[in-house]
């Protein structure tokens, strides 16, 4: 390993704690013009990509700055595939490089999928790449938002990267985002994405916020999203445990099970979740990069003191320091952490617009599911497999509703027995 002083800066001790960092390494130039995307109205510049001397610089600091063994690599967009296939070999390079010796890393690629072609797909499964793809469901919900820029859908092209992900071995993690329409069809979108077959399905929830201070027409509401939630999940713990796993019921699982959150709007407090852009700035979150939000660069500062500077130390405190009342009340504050910053603009009781506007739909959705996750929980400590577990579920629910003549469907596909996977760990927050 060459010494990490090599360019002349002063090498940082590794940050206090645990933080990840999002690269943007063709900034949020994109190929698709989709209708939800946050990033529509950036600013995107001519300039096609990080250039090589910040991604060495980037890749090193980081690793510096990790604390190890493991450091992973999130490449995100905009588009990230954009940068080009010779970027994320030299990244892969660099990554060699500079990790000590005894450590590994792990590189996830967030794409929309159009530009995996073979040669694509032969090198992410060369360099064992994480894949999450964007997929919203059935084809008819993906077509309405997920456009090229030409104005055509782009389901055939991304359901084709599925299949050529799997071909090459790779299941990527299949990113859904639940906007109004999709909420009316949650049977619908799960099914759909349980038939790519690929074990791991993320639902991100589509929250904009309108000129008026409400929700955009194509916004979930919380009873929306609520609703959409528990009926994937009663079709989830019926049919599919062992098949597949859903990011929110997993996360939900291990905070009830006792351990911490995964996910950054899980936990008390944020800001270990930072942006690099293509040109080195770097800002305290996805959600936030503006000025406001922007903490340094990587060129006149190291990305470890970056993450643990006070700027963005009082943007993660803010989000536990400014939670409503009702928030510190709620049964389901270890399990919700009062939700994204992003998404506190509904009405509180105190007359603040800083409460969760997801909030009715996740009570629900905590409330219906707990007696269920539970059971799971504990039967999946006493070793039972998911047939068995199912099967109890499903025997309790045919008790419940005997009475009025009521009776579980049956998935589609259910002639075919659940295979156990191996359980995926959350490492990102998804994009939409």
């Amino acid at each position: 390993m060459p010494e990490a002083g090599h360019t002349g800066e002063q090498q940082a001790k590794p940050a206090p704690g645990p933080f990840s960092v999002m690269a943007k390494p063709a900034g949020s130039r994109c190929n698709l013009a989709c209708g939800y995307c946050y990033y529509l109205k950036a600013e995107r510049p001519d300039q096609a990509r990080m250039t090589d001397e910040l991604l060495e610089r980037f890749v090193r600091q980081y690793i510096e700055a990790s604390g190890g063994p493991e450091v992973g690599f999130v490449w995100h967009g905009g588009e990230p595939t954009l940068a080009g296939l010779d970027f994320y070999r030299r990244a892969v390079e660099l990554q060699s490089r500079y990790l000590p010796e005894g450590w590994r890393c792990w590189n996830n690629l967030q794409t929309n999928g159009i530009l995996l072609d073979d040669e694509w797909c032969a090198f992410l499964e060369g360099a064992r790449f994480d894949v999450g793809l964007s997929i919203d469901g059935t084809e008819s919900l993906h077509d309405r938002y997920r456009k090229d820029l030409g104005g055509k859908g782009t389901y055939p092209a991304v359901s084709d990267a599925v299949r050529r992900l799997r071909a090459h071995g790779i299941r990527p993690d299949l990113l859904c985002a639940v906007t109004a329409d999709a909420a009316k069809e949650p049977l619908e979108v799960y099914r759909a994405l349980r038939e790519l077959d690929t074990g791991w399905i993320q639902f991100i929830p589509i929250v904009r916020k309108g000129a008026d201070g409400g929700l955009t027409p194509d916004s979930v509401t919380g009873e929306g999203y609520g609703d959409f939630l528990c009926a994937a999940f009663d079709e989830w713990a019926l049919h599919d445990l062992g098949r597949l796993d859903v990011q929110l019921f997993a996360e939900t699982a291990r905070v009830w099970a006792g351990g911490g959150a995964g996910l950054c709007w899980m936990a008390p407090t944020c800001g270990r979740a930072l942006i690099v852009e293509m040109d080195g700035g770097v800002y305290a979150c996805d959600h936030y990069v503006d000025a406001e939000h922007r903490i340094g660069d990587i060129a006149a500062s190291h990305l470890g003191e970056l993450a643990d500077s006070q700027a963005q130390r009082r943007f993660g405190e803010a989000k536990r320091r400014r939670l409503p009342a009702r928030c510190r009340r709620c049964e389901w504050l270890a399990a919700c952490g009062g939700g994204c910053p992003k998404d506190r603009f509904a009405a509180s009781r105190e007359g603040k617009h800083n409460l969760n506007i997801l909030c009715n739909g996740l009570s629900r959705f905590y409330a219906h599911a707990r007696p269920a996750m539970e059971e799971i929980i504990r039967r999946t400590g006493r070793g039972q497999s998911p047939a068995a577990i199912m099967d109890a579920l499903r025997a309790r629910e045919l008790a419940k509703w005997r009475s009025v003549g009521r009776t579980i469907p049956a998935p589609v596909g259910a002639a075919k027995r659940p295979r156990l996977a191996a359980g995926r760990t959350a490492r990102c927050n998804g994009k939409q």
